[in-house]
């Protein structure tokens, strides 16, 4: 065969050189690390008056061989002190650790070469020239972190650069415990006895590496927040909710704290589907904080505010426990420059108004949860879906109407306080539409909360809209709403999004700001009724597709505007979890998952079922894997074409792809909104066509149950979303709080052909640099990227060994693995061996079983 000539490189190699400019220093530490500089900058700004001169630098920014050589000439031979921390070890950085150590013998610099990780390598022993004693004492300051150990390590560094301080030994840092700003870490009697006596209490679980890094602002000002609004914060360090210690510990500190609400920062999943963790300890709500890793200036111009590694580990994985989504607290921004270190750090950097926002939804909670039932006022908004003609208060396979008639009866029997309720659904809707004059917001207390609200809020509804006065829901001075009162529980169905002669398009449209009487609308339920909760009874909302950011809002964001912190609780179709994931992101919403209807034919055809799992998994893979939503948006069009559907879904030719798949969505919905029988759904009320399923039957007071303890304030157990007309059993009994990533559905079709080119790839470049097939290969499986990619990487392996996964039709879950014959591969097959993650491990148990 004929080889192409080539040339070996690294990646380093293709890294752009960079000049840092640095002046030079006595004392000089460079780490992979942000947590380790912005510590190391925190401790120098407290000894910058005891100490010599100091440079930090990262080490992403001396990736080139040219950059290493420039900065060595400038910076490294003038040192007196060169520290060096490596994550993963002399690979990652071999040409800089070996240029450093010949530069430090040739010019007698002591340096330390440090592992990044608890694992020692003995190769980085070798390029250092301290002794090994030394080099040990120096990686403890490190490993035990925190502002005081850093404060001490910078003091001995000192010594070697030949300026004699006292210099204490490092002091251990508590794996697990109490922590206080302006206080440090302490036991948990301690914290507790901290407590002021009486006041709801709400732990804040955050990560030791935070207090290592003395990186704690955000947690800092959240406890500040909750301070000012009558709550005791009391923050709980732990090193990970998977450590058996820690969360044995975690476990322990909220059965004595006895929370309102618990707030954790923590990444990934605790427990996973169908686990426990140890924030179930209590019935508090647990409500995820994002501390993300995303910068600032990125999150402030992207539309889908996280990155797909901020979104999968604190947004995605999270939701397997239950949890719900608070919002995001700091953002990675850059520290105050420090001229004295030639040097700016980065660290997590409280975002005020974020924080301020999680703690006026954390307040709101605890104010349903300590409320008497008969107290409480809940707004119950009903969706208005533009379905079939003559519908009105429409949701996705429930009877709305019938559902809030057996709802009042509920809450009226459960204490709330509950009058003159309708006797029928007709009566119900016929009070809705006649409601009284008063219930509205005059013009003047609508443009006061407007002028409250960020300045592109009311210039981009005005631009859309015009002026508030001529809005269509605008009469004599007010704007006026389809509302009645029963008591305490005010029912209301919400002013249209946009125009009533085009109610289907401006339904879910991504880009139309809301009217002037929906924003009125929120304002009024917030600011007027001074609801404590907001039920939204059934799918098919608008309140979660208005515009703004797919995740991690902002105060100019429509959704945030309209709902505010309210505590939003939301019966939802439990078939389906795209559209679930938008309430739950955007709205905070608890997602309650209430049975389907009975269905005239359980299966949608061929074409239209495979269109579905392709606008599924694009609703997934949006925000998570860029590669896999593009592919996926191409197949969706690809398919609704080739089968005709296209047509049906009124999608012309040369329609926008974005415009196309919102076309092609709302077909399916209506498409499968037509299998529906003539009776729906009835929350909380068993279905006679199912009578002979006691697990089908047992939902009915699963979901009676689950809406009283959301309203309580308290914690609901997750459950998978899924069609349990498709043999999805799993999401048997209905009434838990939906997440919508399923394991078991990885690898996708999608990512499979995804994996199965870069397997092609893999050997091609194999046999263009070696001249013959791989034999084996190692493929590392890290549970957040399987989850983003949908098991890509898993797909790759699985193409190189000459498989293919067998997938359900029905679930779309994977049940088994095709060995494809040699001849039809016409290549061998390469031998795989998986290299997994303990993440991984816990998350995919059935790819592992396969």
């Amino acid at each position: 065969m004929h080889l192409l000539q080539t040339t070996s490189t690294t990646l380093d190699d293709i890294v752009e050189p960079l000049d840092l400019r640095q002046p030079p220093g006595d004392i000089v530490v460079l780490s992979f690390a942000d947590s380790d500089l912005a510590g190391l900058a925190a401790a120098f700004a407290i000894e910058k008056d005891q100490l010599l001169s100091v440079r930090l630098a990262h080490l992403r920014d001396l990736r080139h061989p040219m950059s290493i050589d420039l900065w060595i000439d400038k910076v490294g031979k003038h040192a007196k002190v060169i520290v060096v921390r490596l994550l993963g070890g002399l690979d990652w950085w071999r040409y800089g650790a070996e240029a450093l150590a010949q530069m430090a013998r040739e010019h007698g610099i002591a340096l330390a070469v440090l592992p990044g990780e608890d694992r020692d390598d003995p190769r980085l022993d070798e390029a250092s020239t301290l002794p090994p004693d030394e080099l040990k004492a120096l990686l403890q300051f490190f490993r035990e972190g925190g502002r005081e150990n850093l404060r001490a390590l910078l003091r001995r560094l000192a010594g070697h650069a030949g300026l004699s301080l006292p210099a204490r030994e490092p002091e251990p840092v508590p794996r697990m415990g109490g922590y206080l700003p302006g206080q440090g870490a302490m036991t948990l009697d301690q914290l507790q006895a901290e407590l002021a006596p009486g006041v709801p209490v709400v732990p804040i679980v955050f990560y030791r590496s935070a207090l290592l890094a003395a990186d704690t602002a955000p947690i800092d000002a959240l406890c500040e927040a909750l301070g000012s609004r009558g709550l005791a914060p009391a923050p709980l360090v732990i090193p990970s909710l998977k450590d058996p210690q820690a969360s044995e510990f975690v476990h322990g500190a909220l059965q004595r704290l006895a929370p309102s609400v618990i707030v954790t920062t923590t990444a990934f999943a605790a427990g996973g589907e169908g686990e426990t963790s140890a924030l179930d300890a209590v019935d508090a709500p647990v409500l995820q904080a994002v501390i993300a890793t995303t910068r600032r200036a990125a999150w402030r111009e992207s539309p889908r505010g996280l990155g797909p590694a901020d979104l999968a580990m604190h947004v995605v994985l999270p939701e397997l426990d239950g949890r719900v989504l608070a919002g995001a607290l700091a953002f990675k921004d850059a520290l105050p420059a420090e001229a004295a270190l030639a040097f700016t750090a980065f660290a997590s950097r409280p975002e005020p108004d974020r924080i301020a926002f999680v703690a006026d939804r954390v307040a709101a909670i605890v104010r349903l949860r300590t409320k008497a039932r008969a107290e409480r006022l809940v707004a119950v908004v009903l969706p208005d879906y533009p379905g079939a003609p003559g519908r009105t208060g429409y949701a996705v396979g429930l009877d709305v109407p019938a559902s809030v008639v057996a709802l009042l009866a509920d809450l009226d029997e459960a204490g709330y306080r509950v009058s003159d309720p309708p006797q029928d659904p007709r009566a119900l809707l016929d009070r809705l539409e006649a409601g009284p004059a008063a219930i509205g917001l005059p013009l003047q207390d609508y443009r006061r909360l407007v002028a409250d609200l960020p300045a592109e809020v009311g210039g981009r509804i005005d631009a859309a809209w015009g002026d508030p006065a001529d809005d269509p829901d605008f009469r004599d001075g007010a704007f006026r709403f389809r509302a009645a009162s029963f008591g305490n529980l005010l029912v209301a169905l919400p002013p249209d999004r946009g125009r009533t002669s085009d109610r289907r398009a401006a339904y879910h449209d991504p880009t139309l700001p809301p009217r002037h009487a929906l924003l009125a609308f929120g304002m009024w339920l917030r600011h007027v009724v001074k609801a404590d909760a907001l039920l939204h009874m059934g799918a098919h909302g608008t309140l979660e597709w208005l515009p703004g950011k797919a995740v991690a809002l902002t105060g100019s964001c429509f959704p945030e505007t309209i709902v505010g912190p309210l505590p939003v609780i939301y019966p939802f179709i439990v078939s389906n979890p795209g559209e679930a994931a938008q309430a739950k992101r955007r709205i905070a919403a608890v997602t309650i998952g209430h049975l389907p209807p009975p269905l005239v034919n359980t299966e949608l055809s061929g074409a239209a079922q495979e269109l579905e799992r392709l606008v599924d998994e694009y609703a997934i893979a949006d925000g998570l894997d860029r590669r896999r939503r593009e592919r996926l948006a191409q197949l969706i069009i690809e398919a609704a074409r080739s089968s005709d559907l296209a047509r049906e879904a009124g999608v012309a030719a040369d329609l926008h792809p974005d415009e196309a798949l919102r076309k092609i969505d709302a077909w399916l919905c209506d498409l499968k909104d037509l299998a529906v029988k003539d009776g729906l759904h009835i929350y909380g009320r068993a279905d006679a066509a199912e009578s002979h399923d006691p697990l089908w039957q047992g939902c009915a007071e699963a979901e009676r149950a689950a809406l009283i303890m959301a309203l309580d304030g308290k914690r609901l157990p997750a459950g998978p979303a899924g069609a349990p007309q498709r043999g999805r059993r799993d999401v048997l009994p209905t009434g838990r709080n939906l997440f919508t990533a399923d394991p078991r559905l990885l690898p996708t079709p999608t990512a499979m052909e995804l994996g199965r080119l870069g397997a092609d790839e893999v050997i091609r470049n194999y046999l263009q640099t070696h001249g013959e097939m791989p034999r084996a290969l190692v493929i590392d499986l890290w549970g957040s990227a399987t989850l983003r990619t949908g098991g890509e990487e898993i797909a790759q392996g699985l193409a190189l060994m000459g498989c293919r996964p067998i997938w359900d039709r029905g679930t779309g879950r994977v049940t088994g693995i095709e060995v494809l014959p040699c001849a039809a591969m016409g290549r061998p097959r390469v031998d795989v061996t998986w290299r997994i993650s303990g993440l991984f491990r816990d998350l995919f148990p059935a790819q592992i079983a396969l």
